[in-house]
């Protein structure tokens, strides 16, 4: 792949898009199994540099030069401070809700400008969207106010304030923290701002990031030190078994192949591997099934209950390298939603946590200082993982610990011709992704739809995928070739500024926002969304959602039906249960809306 090149199919765009809507997707489909994106590896340098540049080294010069441990350099005399571990939290919470951290770039569909993020939430009358707007005062609406601005950047700046304050040694732990006021300051912020909206929250990656400071605000009052590093030891193994645990499922190992076929390093040789037999075949291969669920899910669930449990240095030691390994492997992909920051933090956390602080010298989770703390601490994590794993419905799946699962509530959008370009009447900092590359970075039309379309074989190699495009066949029926159909986590971060792959931002709550603004006519704007898939159940559901008439039905498919099928459907849609219909708004082909006639 050239430096400055992308690798682009090769095919004459005009032409392409004349193909009917299957046939390309399995094109493109095939294309993304051998070269992924096709991304020139000039933007992989830029995300690295930012990775090295402003993440790592920005945050060792602010962590050490603004602590007594040492300087930069002098590595050996603050790897195992708590104080730095404090600070590369605040620091990684600062760029992640700043918006240059994860979903950043045009690795993330923010192709110009390539920031989301505070041009939206520092900007007035952009959309935002309250977790609980029925339930919890002050919060119903979805108008962003110079009330939620001041409080976005009041947040921002506590981070900053706490990261750069000079350390303080509290009773009885011999070591420098942070003062556990300003990591109060910066929780009760952060909550604030998540409960007018929940955009700026798991932008933040609040729920893995705020239960570290809570237990700092803790630390010294209610925590020892060896509660403190228990504690924390407790939080990132809640993540990693979560995120284990979610992958035990039919989704997972159709993950695995199209993320290393995006990987900008690994040979071709490699990425076919992936794949049963290209091109005919698609589907998960055996190095995929080992990838997967050895590599992946065992590995994920196995190593991180060695690191708490062990009091052995040798096996930690080999445990630690096992899980940095695993994170730099995960970085290396260059996965859709960026989260380098989020890999390297953790890699360097797992080496503060369990070789600054092994078990076998007192840092065990049988050493906390009081014996309810245990119970209590373990129940307080894994709430919010098992509650999303059975109800997936009321919690989104990043605190779900879900993270990279396969097991994803997901859209399709489809817009009637010229439809799509009411979006730009939306106020944010950015056009839609096909007029950004149009207008921004002087794409030909031709091609710069094609490029769009990328997206949606991505989709459709995932399981989740083969049900949308199936109940979008069902609904539009033979108006479905003329729809422009697009992936909702990308136009998502046009309209929101963010998104990590969580439906949970582009459902109906959002639809409405956007309506309320746009005013799509009936059929100009139609969605089909689902569910991620319970953990005790063989089915997702979905709605269909026109903007302007609302949800107009809801139905059900079996997961096991959508991961057997190749991307692009050759036997038809999947069966699908539909369990309701809107008496008068079905189909929306058949509303005498202008049929559409346009092949993108």
């Amino acid at each position: 792949m050239p430096f400055l090149t992308p690798t682009v199919p090769q095919v004459d765009p005009a032409e392409f898009l004349t193909r009917p809507r299957q046939e390309r997707i399995r094109f493109l489909a095939t294309f993304w199994a051998e070269n992924g994106f096709g991304t020139q590896k000039m933007v992989h340098t830029i995300y690295i540099v930012k990775l090295l540049v402003l993440y790592i080294g920005g945050g060792v010069a602010l962590a050490t030069l603004t602590s007594d441990v040492g300087g930069p350099l002098e590595v050996s005399q603050w790897w195992d401070q708590p104080i730095i571990y404090q600070k590369f939290v605040l620091w990684t919470l600062f760029l992640e809700l700043f918006g240059i951290g994860g979903t950043w770039g045009p690795l993330a569909a923010h192709f110009k400008p390539m920031t989301g993020g505070i041009a939206y939430w520092a900007r007035p009358n952009t959309i935002r969207l309250p977790p609980w707007p029925g339930k919890v005062p002050f919060t119903a609406g979805d108008n962003r106010s110079v009330f939620d601005v001041v409080l976005y950047l009041a947040t921002l700046g506590s981070f900053l304030l706490a990261a750069s304050s000079g350390g303080t040694t509290l009773g009885g732990f011999g070591v420098d923290m942070v003062d556990p006021a300003l990591m109060a300051l910066s929780a009760g912020l952060l909550v604030l701002c998540g409960l007018r909206d929940k955009i700026l929250f798991l932008a933040s990656r609040g729920e893995q990031y705020l239960p570290i400071l809570l237990i700092s605000a803790l630390a010294g009052e209610v925590l020892t030190f060896v509660d403190f590093i228990v504690a924390a030891k407790l939080i990132i193994v809640t993540i990693w078994v979560g995120a284990a645990v979610s992958k035990m499922n039919h989704h997972f190992l159709n993950v695995i192949p199209p993320m290393v076929s995006n990987a900008p390093f690994v040979p071709k040789a490699l990425k076919r591997a992936h794949y049963r037999s290209l091109p005919e075949d698609l589907l998960p291969s055996r190095l995929a099934w080992f990838m997967a669920h050895v590599l992946g899910t065992t590995a994920e669930l196995a190593v991180p209950l060695v690191l708490l449990l062990s009091t052995n240095w040798t096996i930690t030691l080999l445990a630690v390298g096992s899980m940095v390994l695993f994170h730099l492997f995960i970085t290396q992909t260059f996965p859709l939603a960026v989260p380098l920051e989020w890999n390297i933090n953790f890699s360097f956390i797992t080496i503060f946590l369990f070789a600054g602080h092994f078990a076998g010298d007192g840092y065990a989770v049988t050493d906390f200082s009081e014996g309810w703390m245990l119970p209590v601490f373990v129940a307080a994590l894994v709430f919010f993982p098992v509650l999303g794993n059975l109800r997936p419905d009321l919690v989104s799946f990043l605190p779900s610990m879900r993270q990279y699962a396969g097991n994803w509530a997901s859209a399709t959008w489809a817009f009637a011709p010229g439809a799509e370009a009411k979006l730009n009447q939306i106020p944010g900092g950015a056009l839609n992704q096909i007029d950004q590359l149009v207008d921004g970075m002087g794409f030909d039309p031709a091609a710069a739809e094609m490029t769009m379309q990328m997206t949606l074989s991505w989709r459709s190699m995932h399981s989740q995928g083969r049900g949308l495009f199936s109940v979008l066949q069902n609904y539009l029926g033979d108006e479905y070739e003329g729809y422009s159909l697009r992936e909702a986590e990308f136009c998502c971060n046009k309209v929101i500024g963010w998104n990590f792959g969580d439906g949970h931002l582009h459902d109906d709550q959002l639809i409405e926002a956007i309506q309320k603004r746009v005013g799509f006519a009936p059929g100009e704007f139609v969605v089909v969304w689902v569910e991620s898939q319970p953990i005790h159940k063989p089915t997702q559901e979905y709605f269909v959602m026109d903007a302007a008439l609302g949800i107009v039905e809801r139905g059900s498919w079996l997961v096991t039906d959508c991961v057997k099928e190749q991307p692009w459907l050759p036997n038809g849609p999947v069966p699908t249960d539909v369990t309701w219909r809107h008496p008068q708004h079905h189909p929306a082909h058949a509303l005498g809306a202008a049929s559409p006639t346009a092949t993108a």
